[in-house]
Parts: C-alpha cells; sequence; structure tokens
C-alpha cells in the first residue's frame, strides 16, 4: 500500500494537471467561439459563388479554361492537407491523419504518383514517416496567415495544373460540424466540376461576356475553398481540443476524489494501528 506521503503527492500533483487542463479548456473555448463564428459565416458566401458559377455557366455554355480541363488519365495527384500543429486535441489529428494515409496509398495501388503540400506539424511528421512525398509543408500557421498562404496553395495548384505537373488535385482536411464532430473531408477542387443550371428563375444580361465573367471567377472560387479548408480545420480543433481538455479536467477531479478516499482510509487506518499499539502497550503495564 502507496504511505501518506506518496498519495499527497499524487494528488498534488494531479491537481496541478488539473489547473493546467482547465485553464487550456478555457482558453480553447475563448478562441472557438470566434473561429466557429469565421467558419460558419463563410460557408453561405461559398455557396453563393457556387450558385453564381452555375447560372453563369449555362449562360456561357461551352467554355474551355485550364481549371475545367479533366485529364483523359489521371496519374499524378496533388493533395492539399491540413492539420494542427499542437496535439491535446483528441482525434483531431488521428482521424485526418489515418484517413489521409489510406486515400494516398490507395491512389498509389492504382499506378498514381501522390504529392502533398502539408498545412500543420502534425500532419507533416505523420505523412513523412509513412514514406510519402511532401514537397511543401507550412507551421505555425495563424488566423492572420490564412489569407497569404491561401494564395501561395491557389497559385502553386493553378499553375502546376495549367503546366501538367499533376492531373487532379484535392483539398484533405477536418469540417467543423459541431463542438463534438469534426468530418474529415475530402473534395476534388482540380479540375472543377461547374455544371449550369438548367432552368433559371430570371434572365441575366452578363457585361462582358458570360465566358470572361467565368474565367475570372472560377480562380476566386478555388481561392475560397482553400480558405475555407483553413476556417473549418482552425474551428473544428479548437472544439477538438475544448472537449479533449474538459474530458482531462473532468478525469482529474474524479481522481482526486479517489485518492483523497484512499488517503482518508490510510490515515484512519494508520491512526487506528496506533491506538492499538497504544491500548496494547497499556495493557502490558
Amino acid at each position: 500500500m502507496a504511505s501518506l506521503r506518496d498519495i499527497r503527492t499524487r494528488i498534488g500533483s494531479v491537481k496541478n494537471t488539473r489547473q493546467i487542463t482547465n485553464a487550456m479548456k478555457m482558453v480553447s473555448a475563448a478562441k472557438l467561439r470566434k473561429a466557429t463564428s469565421a467558419a460558419t459565416n463563410a460557408r453561405p458566401y461559398q455557396q453563393a459563388l457556387a450558385a453564381t458559377l452555375q447560372r453563369v455557366a449555362a449562360k456561357a455554355g461551352d467554355v474551355e479554361h485550364p481549371l475545367l480541363s479533366p485529364r483523359s488519365t489521371v496519374k499524378k495527384v496533388a493533395a492539399v492537407v491540413y492539420s494542427s500543429d499542437r496535439g491535446l486535441c483528441g482525434g483531431f489529428n488521428g482521424s485526418i491523419s489515418r484517413k489521409t494515409d489510406e486515400l494516398l496509398k490507395s491512389w498509389k495501388a492504382e499506378g498514381k504518383e501522390v504529392i502533398v503540400w502539408t498545412n500543420g506539424k502534425r500532419i507533416r511528421d505523420f505523412l513523412r514517416s509513412r514514406g510519402h512525398n511532401v514537397v511543401e509543408s507550412r507551421v505555425d500557421l495563424k488566423p492572420a496567415h490564412f489569407e497569404e498562404q491561401t494564395q501561395a496553395i491557389s497559385a502553386w495548384l493553378t499553375e502546376g495544373f495549367d503546366r501538367g505537373d499533376f492531373d487532379e488535385a484535392w483539398l484533405c482536411f477536418n469540417q467543423y460540424k459541431s463542438t463534438f464532430s469534426q468530418i474529415p473531408t475530402f473534395a476534388r477542387v482540380l479540375p472543377l466540376a461547374i455544371t449550369g443550371e438548367s432552368a433559371a428563375d430570371a434572365e441575366y444580361i452578363y457585361e462582358p461576356s458570360a465566358a470572361e465573367i467565368l474565367g475570372n471567377l472560377l480562380p476566386l472560387y478555388l481561392r475560397t475553398l482553400i480558405f475555407q479548408s483553413f476556417l473549418e480545420t482552425e474551428a473544428g480543433e479548437h472544439a477538438a481540443r475544448m472537449a479533449a481538455m474538459d474530458s482531462a479536467t473532468r478525469n482529474a477531479s474524479d481522481l482526486i476524489g479517489r485518492l483523497t478516499l484512499e488517503y482518508n482510509r490510510s490515515r484512519q487506518a494508520a491512526i487506528t494501528k496506533e491506538l492499538i499499539e497504544i491500548i496494547s502497550g497499556a495493557e502490558a503495564l
């Protein structure tokens, strides 16, 4: 049985851990409100832009654009993958890492070459350890960096796709659903798939031509998809960390309760033993 000193030391250690996890939970909760607001507020813009592209595509008819040109055969795929830089956020990084690894391996099994751009230390280290070709990586990204990184990734994808460096491009990220649910999502972004509406409620007059407008909107739509992936990842990370730290805090409180009970029982047993020894000694005299 552990001594009273050992139990007191462990109780103090668990209390310190509980204090840290509770502080991390509060920090993530504060950041979560801003991150979820940014992610959810950006979704209507993305949806409205997609609807606008559909209307313009219906008016433009058959339009040739580099971002819309599918390849007859897909031999090389580019993947942009997102994770957090830090751990202690439950299965947030583990789920996207495992599923991305499975997807990349399935492409390789089909004979395709895969190149990867990673955002986040966790996914970078994981994919490198699995032998995947990480050609670009970004770490320690803050919301203030998202726009700049979106521009960089968009340029890398469009230029590489136009040159024929790869035949498809995918985004792999956790989509924020709720505090306790982040869904690993895999979306093909190149070639873009824009289908025109079969019928429109109103007649639109485009100036300049619908084809020219579509050509300007397509790169914007690609940037919007990439930027939204950053926002979803940021919100999902803080939600997962808040939930994980809340669970850790409650577990620490439960452990402290059990250790305190064990301490009191051991202390009572020690006192009882001392009383018995004193009484026995007195009777012997």
